[in-house]
């Protein structure tokens, strides 16, 4: 099995990690350093993904920075008690698959957040990963987002998991394309503090796993 390091980063302002992200992405296309998944909280900021209306989403960002990238998607926020991870793989040929590999960052959300007892899963045409389900068992809030770059099968960017963050400043976009009010986290659907170093370790098993690579730190 590949070997992949987990780096925690603590709090790093965005544009720094988006910098290593691509530092190590022009050494993963021609083989050298080694696959990556970083972990992180970022200070408020806003990102745009390539989506043609991810600019009319963004509502009233005030004081908060927004950033243009190259991920797929619309837009997002990212802020403190929010984990977000980037892998940084280098895909073999049998793993070119880059809708498998979205669906395989939600199975590992889905695992974390079921060892903290909270049931989560997916909604048809809407990538990341969702919790609360209605009556008719469709899941209803939206705990996590993903959005994903690819340059010569070297993942990047990744995956956002609400664990405590603010969950106010959603109503300064329009989420993914969402109403702010579907955005939700893992305290406010436990009903108690979560425990972020926890998070970190439940995480990095999962995706360890789902992504098929032998975890070192």
């Amino acid at each position: 099995m590949t070997s992949a390091r987990l780096v925690d980063l603590g709090v790093e302002p965005y544009r720094d990690t988006w910098k290593r992200q691509l530092d190590l992405v022009d050494q993963r296309k021609t083989g050298d350093g080694v696959d990556t998944i970083f972990f992180v909280e970022h200070p408020h900021v806003i990102t745009l993904g390539r989506s043609r209306a991810a600019r009319a989403n963004v509502l009233t960002p005030g004081d908060v920075d927004v950033v243009d990238i190259e991920r797929g998607g619309d837009v997002t926020y990212h802020g403190p008690g929010q984990l977000v991870a980037y892998p940084i793989l280098r895909l073999e040929e049998d793993e070119r698959d880059l809708h498998k590999f979205l669906r395989n960052l939600e199975e590992a959300m889905i695992r974390t957040l079921a060892s903290f007892h909270i049931e989560a899963g997916r909604v048809p045409g809407a990538t990341g990963v969702w919790v609360g389900r209605a009556q008719e068992g469709a899941f209803t809030r939206k705990i996590a987002s993903i959005g994903i770059a690819c340059r010569r099968w070297v993942t990047f960017h990744g995956l956002a998991l609400n664990v405590a963050p603010d969950l106010s400043y959603f109503a300064r976009i329009n989420p993914c394309g969402f109403e702010a009010s579907v955005m939700t986290s893992m305290e406010r659907e436990r009903g108690a503090p979560v425990d972020m170093h926890a998070v970190k370790d439940a995480l990095g098993r999962d995706l360890a796993a789902a992504l098929g690579r032998d975890l070192v730190t």
